[in-house]
């Protein structure tokens, strides 16, 4: 049986969670052979492969992880502190460069510290730190340097999330 081109690659990455995004030669791949990929992950990892013009993962219905609520809640946290000071945080998060330090500003001193406080990967700098590092490795930020980085595409997965429970509340609140 023949692949594609990058094949261990893109089963490598996708099964760790990574999200590919428009300008790797993984996700052209991927889009390429949609139909041959969205079967081989059905049938050898009941995942489901989900495929945008931003970014490409998989996605399991047996999953327990949760780190993908420890994001959700990241971004959710970063956009309250930018709307707070002013900021547009859709705008911010979409096309800026964020500095460790600022991230550090925001959440020492945000008003939600309890919730910090609880949650594992953003209690304390050295745990923002390494949480950094994990949304770098699955491509949801880009670092630019030591201490800054980039929002990639992938943020929109996050920010879809969201905007699809406000929708589903404010359905709730009228239903």
């Amino acid at each position: 049986m023949e692949f594609p081109n990058h094949h261990r690659q893109i089963v490598e990455d996708l099964m760790a969670g990574k999200f590919m995004l428009p300008n790797e030669r993984t996700y052209q791949t991927v889009k390429d052979n949609e139909q041959s990929y969205t079967y081989f992950f059905k049938a050898s990892f009941n995942y489901e492969l989900r495929l945008t013009q931003d970014y490409a993962y998989v996605v399991s219905e047996e999953s327990a992880e949760m780190l993908s609520r420890d994001i959700c809640i990241f971004i959710a946290l970063l956009s309250y502190e930018l709307d707070r000071d002013g900021k547009n945080f859709l705008e911010r998060i979409q096309f800026s460069e964020f500095e460790m330090e600022e991230i550090e500003n925001y959440f020492t001193n945000s008003s939600y510290i309890d919730l910090i406080l609880s949650n594992k990967q953003l209690k304390d700098a050295d745990a923002r730190k390494n949480f950094i590092n994990t949304l770098n490795r699955r491509n949801i930020i880009e670092k630019t340097g030591d201490n800054r980085f980039v929002f990639t595409s992938a943020h929109k997965f996050f920010v879809d999330f969201a905007t699809d429970i406000v929708k589903y509340e404010n359905t709730e609140k009228e239903g």
